[in-house]
């Protein structure tokens, strides 16, 4: 130790931030209450693997169906009810994971879809598609397919080799597209792509913050379970972030005179929601504190979570 201190000195490095240790991520979860608000009717949806809330319609949530689905988008009410199947041209579902909502410099509404699942490390490049947000069906009406906009396609590849994702972050105030990584061993990483973006070449990520997603006995799901992030998203005021695991939801208070690297070293929080058979979709309300979420496999409830 006394040679790693004199070394430190030497170099001119901080010895404290060399030794500094991570936080430690709690194991009791904040109390919150659950309620079973839905299950979704449409039975398409069998492998919903995203959810976001609606910046066009309230009181509805887009999500999808992960790798081998269609290329297709869901509008659900919060009955369960479908109010819109929207196809994506020239797009292919490789391995869709996330959706996203956002808008743009003019505050137009858009929907992002992260094809970003890598399970076994083998893309090059992972994809994004951007539509304008389309407006959904009004209660009771048939709801037949519709083409969406030609989606923008914005692709990137990771600055340290490949990784497996599948969460999709849009950060509602910089409007920049955030990626959250998943692996078996719980070392996460989240990743932004660049503040300007190019539609005509594949684009480097940057890697803003490490997170390491603890194992954690709970009945009814393996520890290791509780490692693997499945699902991510920033609260509409831009002062949480959530980040979803197949046991646990966990979420970071983001100040906003701090930077969002810094935020990210706190612990987060950790709510324990009910026993899903694949939680894999959360998404804030509009009051930036209420989570919803969703699983794979049907039936496919639709879950709501207050503090």
């Amino acid at each position: 130790m006394k040679h790693a201190i004199f070394f430190s000195l030497l170099s001119g490095a901080s010895f404290f931030a060399q030794e500094a240790v991570p936080p430690i991520w709690p194991e009791r979860p904040l109390s919150c209450v659950s309620e079973r608000v839905a299950v979704l009717e449409d039975t398409r949806l069998k492998e919903c693997s995203g959810l976001c809330r609606s910046l066009r319609t309230p009181e509805v949530f887009w999500t999808l169906n992960d790798s081998g689905g269609e290329p297709c988008v869901y509008a659900v009410d919060r009955a369960g009810k479908t109010r819109a199947k929207v196809r994506l041209p020239e797009a292919v579902n490789f391995d869709w994971e996330d959706i996203a909502s956002g808008r743009d410099g003019n505050g137009e509404p858009l929907l992002f879809i992260g094809d970003i699942g890598d399970n076994f490390r083998l893309r090059p490049t992972i994809q994004v598609y951007q539509i304008t947000e389309p407006a959904v069906a009004a209660v009771g009406d048939t709801v037949a397919e519709k083409l969406s906009s030609v989606p923008k396609v914005w692709r990137a590849s990771y600055p340290d080799g490949k990784h497996n994702a599948e969460s999709l972050l849009i950060h509602p105030l910089t409007r920049r597209i955030y990626i959250l990584t998943k692996s078996e061993d719980g070392r996460s990483a989240l990743y932004v792509f660049p503040e300007k973006l190019q539609e005509d070449q594949v684009m480097t990520l940057e890697k803003v913050a490490a997170l390491d997603f603890p194992t954690l006995i709970r009945a009814g799901k393996r520890p290791r379970d509780n490692c693997m992030a499945t699902s991510a998203c920033f609260s509409p005021d831009g002062t949480r972030m959530v980040a979803a695991t197949y046991s646990s939801l966990y979420e970071w208070s983001l100040p906003k005179d701090t930077a969002l690297e810094q935020a990210l070293l706190q612990p987060p929080i950790r709510l324990e929601p009910p026993l899903l058979r694949q939680l894999e979709a959360v998404c804030y309300d509009g009051d930036s504190v209420t989570l919803w979420i969703t699983s794979e496999h049907l039936p496919t409830p639709l879950f709501r979570i207050q503090r």
